[in-house]
C-alpha cells in the first residue's frame, strides 16, 4: 500500500508542477484533464501527507521517552505518543478507503428511471411522491433535474417518470437508491382505513456518451408525431414528439417533454445510449455474480430496498439494517443520511473482500 501511496505522491507533484507551466492553459481540454486528475488525487495525497507527519510525531515522541527523566514530561510524551498512535490507525483505515478501485462511472451524471409496481393508483401517486423527493434531494446538493419522459394520471400520480440529474458525482450517490421502494400507508381513497402496501421500482443509469456506446442507425426507426396529454402552445399542435425504436432490444423510448423536435430527438437518443450502456453494465454484473453480492444495492433492481412506513412516520434500509423515525424529512428529500450509511457499508463489505484476498 505505501509503495502505491508514494507513487500516487510523486505524480501529485508531477501534476502541480506541469499546470504551473507558463502554457498550461493553452490547451483547454489537456489541462481540463490535468486539473480533474490532480483533484482525484489531492484527498488521498491529504491524507498520506498527515499520516507521515503523524509517524514521525510517533518517532520523536519515542525517542525523547528514552531520554526523558522527569516525571511529568514522560506523562505528557505519553498521552501525545497515544494520540499520534490512535491517529495513525484512523488514517491507515482512510487510505485503505481512499484506494479502493472508483467505479469509472461514478462522476457521470445519471438518468434515473421510476415505474409504478403493484397497487395501481397508490403505487403511481408514491412514484410521483419519489420523483420529487430526488428532485428536492438534487438541489440540496446543487444538482439539476431535467425531465426526460413522463406518463401521468389524473389525481397526480405517474406510472412511470425518467428524469436527468446533471451534478458532480451524481452516480456515485444515487446508484445506492436502485432497487424496489416499499410504502404502507392508508391510502386517501380508503374509507376502511386499511394500511395498503404498494411498491415502485427505480433504476439508475450513468449517461453515457457516444464513445461509450456504438448506435448503428439501420438499428433505429425514428418516428415523429404531435404530443399527447397536458402541454403549452405548440405542444400539441406541432409534430414535435419523437418515438425512437431500438430493433435488436425492442427498446422503445418516446420523447415529447420539449416544444422542438430537435430537443425531444436529443433526449430520446440520450435516454436510450443511457439503457443501452445499463444493459451492457447489467451483462457484466451478471458475469460477476459474488462482486454483486459484496455490493450494497448497486446490482440487483428486484431486490426490495427500502420501506416507508407513513403510520410509523419510519423508512428503513433493508440492505443495512437502518431505521430513521424522520420519514417527513425524508420525503422532503433529506436522504443524506440514508446514502452515507449505504456508501459506508459498501466500502466495508470491499475492505472486507480485499483483506480475504491478502
Amino acid at each position: 500500500m505505501f509503495d502505491q501511496l508514494d507513487d500516487i505522491l510523486i505524480r501529485y507533484e508531477e501534476l502541480m508542477a506541469r499546470l504551473g507551466e507558463p502554457d498550461a492553459a493553452s490547451d483547454g481540454a489537456k489541462f481540463t484533464a490535468l486539473m480533474k486528475e490532480q483533484a482525484s488525487l489531492l484527498p488521498i495525497v491529504e491524507a498520506y501527507k498527515e499520516y507521515k507527519k503523524c509517524r514521525k510525531d510517533e518517532e520523536d515522541s519515542l525517542q525523547l521517552l528514552d531520554s526523558e527523566s522527569d516525571p511529568e514530561m514522560k506523562e505528557m510524551l505519553k498521552e501525545e505518543l497515544a494520540l499520534a498512535k490512535k491517529r495513525i490507525g484512523e488514517l491507515e483505515e482512510k487510505l485503505k478507503i481512499l484506494l479502493l478501485p472508483k467505479d469509472p462511472n461514478d462522476d457521470k451524471n445519471v438518468i434515473v428511471e421510476i415505474r409504478a409496481g403493484a397497487g395501481g393508483d397508490e403505487a403511481a401517486l408514491f412514484a410521483a411522491e419519489i420523483y420529487r423527493m430526488y428532485q428536492h434531494y438534487a438541489e440540496s446538493r446543487g444538482w439539476k433535474t431535467e425531465l426526460l419522459e413522463t406518463d401521468e394520471i389524473g389525481i397526480g400520480g405517474m406510472k412511470s417518470a425518467t428524469f436527468m440529474i446533471t451534478g458532480e458525482g451524481a452516480y456515485s450517490v444515487m446508484k445506492y437508491e436502485s432497487g424496489v421502494h416499499r410504502v404502507q400507508r392508508v391510502p386517501e381513497t380508503e374509507s376502511g382505513g386499511r394500511i395498503h402496501t404498494s411498491t415502485i421500482s427505480v433504476a439508475v443509469m450513468p449517461e453515457a456518451e457516444d464513445v461509450d456506446v456504438e448506435i448503428n442507425e439501420k438499428d433505429i426507426r425514428i418516428d415523429v408525431m404531435r404530443a399527447s396529454g397536458n402541454g403549452g402552445q405548440c405542444v400539441n399542435t406541432t409534430d414535435s414528439a419523437v418515438r425512437l425504436t431500438h430493433y435488436p432490444t425492442g427498446i422503445v423510448i418516446y420523447s415529447q417533454t420539449e416544444k422542438s423536435q430537435l430537443q425531444n430527438k436529443a433526449k430520446a437518443f440520450a435516454l436510450l445510449r443511457a439503457k443501452l450502456y445499463d444493459m451492457a453494465q447489467q451483462e457484466a454484473h451478471d458475469a460477476e455474480a459474488e462482486l454483486r453480492k459484496s455490493q450494497i444495492g448497486t446490482g440487483d433492481r428486484s431486490e426490495k430496498i427500502r420501506t416507508y412506513n407513513f403510520p410509523q412516520g419510519r423508512v428503513t434500509d433493508h440492505r443495512i439494517g437502518l431505521t430513521l423515525y424522520k420519514l417527513d424529512k425524508v420525503m422532503n428529500g433529506d436522504i443524506q443520511e440514508i446514502i452515507d450509511a449505504c456508501i459506508t457499508a459498501d466500502q466495508a463489505a470491499k475492505l472486507a473482500k480485499m483483506n480475504e484476498a491478502v
